[in-house]
């Protein structure tokens, strides 16, 4: 509590005001951010005093008339977003209600219904169950008449004319098309399930046009990969946090979500091996190489903030947090910006792996392990970057006259 003087807090929320700081220290928050937050902390203490309410009486419209005289005020911190750190205090501790805008409503509660099903029964990850969720909020809010009708009367009518809307001309192509109808089949056969809607839908979905293995991998070129590295200042924590993060992705063909899961005791120094959270919920062990290695230690000993979490990679600004995957995107993005290059993906850098790989005459056999696919096929779209073993193949385009 040294500099920081919670004493000033009166009113209701003075008793929380002690620990409202030290929890603000401890995911990160520098000393200004810490005053600032004691101010508004003061302030909606002694407005709620002022309106005769306890904390338990912090609702929605209360907040947004405290908000209100800070904007009338002309002070700082005068959005809902400015009062997610005392809010969510308040709410962890079980004092306030959680502040949302309105009851749930029917759509809400089948998706959070939806939402248990797909983690509980069918074992998907939070982040293919926010896709799936998505796809189904979208669908479902098309229903104009009662949720619970429209269900029952739900036909294969409206299930395509939905998908040709989202996905006719102008609308979505490729391999967003196919996750949209992937997303579709899974909530019509829960709803099915479930009783909701009377006959088996999934099936009338069309499927969205597409051609495997179609495409042709991009990787990126040895500079490239290079000045990617380079434009991380191992000075700083974020240099350090980066290059850890850009070696994993380069040597070791992590994908985003996979750097984002990597905890703490996923790291086995003894073996040098990492525990790698892949998809479907699958683990794996990978030899750690000596370079990713030495940049792990760097950022774990002189660059990781110190907090609770278990995860490897952690924000530098407070609040204190896990990286997520697209956080994990933006630092390859803004590596690309400081190396004056255009912006790639995290899985340009697995492309480019593999593409080495094979380059080196590795077999596709052994590759596949290294890249985690579950089938040697996923991996065989690397064969048509080798371009002189498949010149062998190709047989001779016929001459004019008939002559080979």
């Amino acid at each position: 509590m040294d500099g920081y003087s919670a004493g000033r807090v009166l009113g209701p929320l003075a008793p929380y005001a002690d620990g409202f700081v030290v929890e603000l220290v401890e995911r990160g928050y520098r000393p200004r951010s810490v005053g600032c937050q004691l101010e508004l902390i003061a302030h909606l203490s002694r407005w709620l005093g002022d309106q005769g309410v306890e904390p338990g009486g912090l609702t929605p419209a209360m907040a947004e008339r405290f908000l209100e005289v800070r904007r009338e005020g002309g002070v700082s911190l005068r959005s809902w977003r400015a009062l997610d750190p005392l809010v969510g205090y308040l709410r962890r501790l079980g004092i306030v209600p959680k502040l949302a805008a309105s009851a749930d409503s029917p759509v809400d509660g089948l998706l959070a219904d939806y939402r248990d099903y797909l983690l509980r029964e069918r074992g998907l990850t939070a982040g293919s169950v926010a896709h799936w969720e998505r796809i189904a909020r979208l669908f479902l809010a098309e229903r104009t008449e009662p949720l619970e009708d429209a269900l029952q009367r739900l036909s294969t009518a409206e299930v395509t004319g939905f998908v040709v809307a989202q996905c006719g001309p102008g609308g979505r192509s490729g391999a967003s098309a196919k996750i949209l109808t992937s997303g579709l089949r899974s909530l019509l056969r829960y709803l099915h399930l479930t009783g909701r809607v009377p006959i088996p839908l999934a099936q009338a979905v069309p499927r969205a046009a597409g051609w495997r293995l179609s495409s042709l991998p991009r990787a990126l070129e040895a500079e490239q990969v290079q000045r990617l590295l380079a434009s991380c200042d191992g000075s700083t924590v974020v240099g350090r946090r980066d290059l850890a993060i850009l070696l994993l992705l380069a040597r070791l063909g992590l994908r985003a979500c996979e750097v984002a899961r990597l905890g703490l005791d996923d790291i086995d120094w003894r073996a040098g091996e990492l525990m790698i959270r892949g998809k479907g919920s699958t683990t794996e062990r990978l030899p750690l190489p000596h370079e990713p290695g030495e940049a792990l230690v760097s950022y774990l000993r002189d660059g990781r903030p110190r907090a609770d979490f278990r995860e490897v990679f952690l924000s530098v600004l407070a609040p204190l947090r896990p990286l997520s995957p697209a956080a994990v995107v933006g630092v390859v993005g803004y590596a690309c910006d400081r190396a004056g290059m255009e912006r790639v993906g995290p899985h340009r850098l697995r492309h480019t792996l593999a593409s080495d790989l094979l380059r080196a005459g590795t077999p596709l056999a052994q590759i596949a392990p290294i890249l985690r696919h579950a089938s040697v096929a996923t991996t065989a779209i690397y064969a048509k970057i080798d371009r002189e073993a498949l010149r062998a193949l190709a047989r001779p385009w016929p001459l004019a006259g008939g002559a080979a």
